[in-house]
């Protein structure tokens, strides 16, 4: 069932005002710390031990003697041994005492077991809690039954390996790096059968994995992932807000893509199979016609998750988007709430977050400003779960 909503709220009784703004140190880290210093809040960054420098020497702030900000956006980090010790008892329990806010990113949903984040941390998430787990595909309740329920167009499913008849991309994790994509395209069985033994012997897909693997017609168009932002503390009909937009940068295919189709030919067969593990983002705006399109999509989600997963949507989350030939986006992944790609646009803001806004706007300052704002209205409870 999880923690009562009323449970982690009354944790709130005890905190400061304003409260300190949290997150691990992975995925969108540095937007969350700079957003939160950019709108005069604490930030605090969970680090795991040998991952920590970036944050605890390279962003690390630091004050002049008036005590001010001069350089950074990380005003504390704790290391831990492993990303799964910020669920410990002991650290739960400083972190409520520290008075922090924990901003969910999928390193958490992945370093630290679901069923512990649901029922075991005693500590307020900026965000939805319940929602987290409908990012895993294998789940039979997860975002593709949102997004039905939701009339959102998904690619269509392929049932099975044998019934491949035309460019299809099958997606499972990697199989060591679970948090990165093992996926591959096929045209037909043949090309599935070979490239699954090519991928199992490199190490990158685990046949256990491909029966719980789940089978797409490809939709070709450019990549757009919508970074959306979802407040309570608004009107409904003011609730919705796009930021920006941004696209991956995966290895190796977009090196592949980069060589003229001649060298890609004089590859080694096995190195001709793109990875698409995502190593950054870029970013990009749309053409406005697609607009209206973009936020009826954003609108129905957010309706679907209130009715499916109370309170709904809260704070940040991510359509990712093909755009088809006819210039319809079509919904291949979802985030449950920051996204990956955020940091494109950290201190500069989103380019439709800033001019909602009338200033720079990212997705980082866009939830330290909410967590300021239900702070010092007496509304904090109403953005956390």
């Amino acid at each position: 069932m999880g923690l009562p909503r009323e449970e982690i709220q009354a944790l709130l009784e005890r905190y400061p005002t304003p409260p300190v703004v949290a997150t691990v140190g992975s995925h969108s880290a540095l937007d969350v710390a700079d957003g939160a210093v950019t709108e005069g809040l604490v930030s605090l960054v969970l680090a795991e031990a040998g991952r920590e420098s970036t944050y605890s020497r390279y962003f690390l702030t630091v004050r002049g003697a008036g005590g001010d900000r001069v350089r950074g956006c990380v005003d504390e980090v704790w290391v831990l041994p492993h990303f799964s010790d910020l669920a410990s008892p002991a650290s739960q329990e400083r972190l409520r005492t520290r008075g922090a806010l924990l901003v969910p990113n999928r390193a958490l949903s992945s370093y630290v077991p679901l069923g512990t984040i649901e029922n075991d941390l005693l500590v307020p998430i900026v965000g939805s809690r319940s929602m987290l787990r409908i990012e895993e595909r294998t789940e039979r309740e997860n975002y593709y039954t949102l997004l039905e329920s939701a009339g959102i167009p998904t690619p269509p499913v392929v049932s099975g390996p044998d019934a491949i008849d035309g460019l299809s991309i099958v997606k499972l994790p990697h199989a060591s790096r679970r948090l990165e994509r093992g996926f591959f395209t096929a045209a037909n069985p043949t090309e599935y059968h070979t490239k699954v033994k090519h991928l199992v012997d490199r190490g990158i897909v685990a046949r256990d994995d491909l029966a719980r693997a789940r089978i797409e017609r490809y939709v070709v168009g450019p990549v757009f992932n919508f970074n959306f932002f979802f407040s309570p503390l608004v009107p409904r009909a003011e609730g919705l807000e796009l930021l920006g937009v941004d696209e991956r940068r995966e290895s190796n295919l977009d090196g592949l893509v980069r060589l003229p189709a001649a060298q890609q030919l004089e590859l080694p067969e096995a190195d001709r199979i793109p990875v698409y593990t995502v190593v950054g983002h870029g970013t990009l705006t749309v053409r406005e016609s697609i607009l209206d399109e973009v936020f009826r999509l954003g609108e129905r989600f957010v309706e679907a998750s209130r009715s499916r997963y109370p309170p709904g949507i809260l704070g940040p989350f991510c359509l990712q988007t093909c755009i088809d030939a006819a210039g319809h986006p079509v919904v291949f992944d979802v985030a449950a709430r920051i996204g990956g790609g955020t940091n494109v646009h950290l201190g500069l803001g989103h380019p439709y977050g800033n001019a909602l806004w009338r200033g720079p706007m990212s997705t980082g300052r866009r939830i330290a400003l909410e967590i300021r704002r239900a702070s010092s209205e007496g509304r904090l409870a109403e953005v956390i779960t």
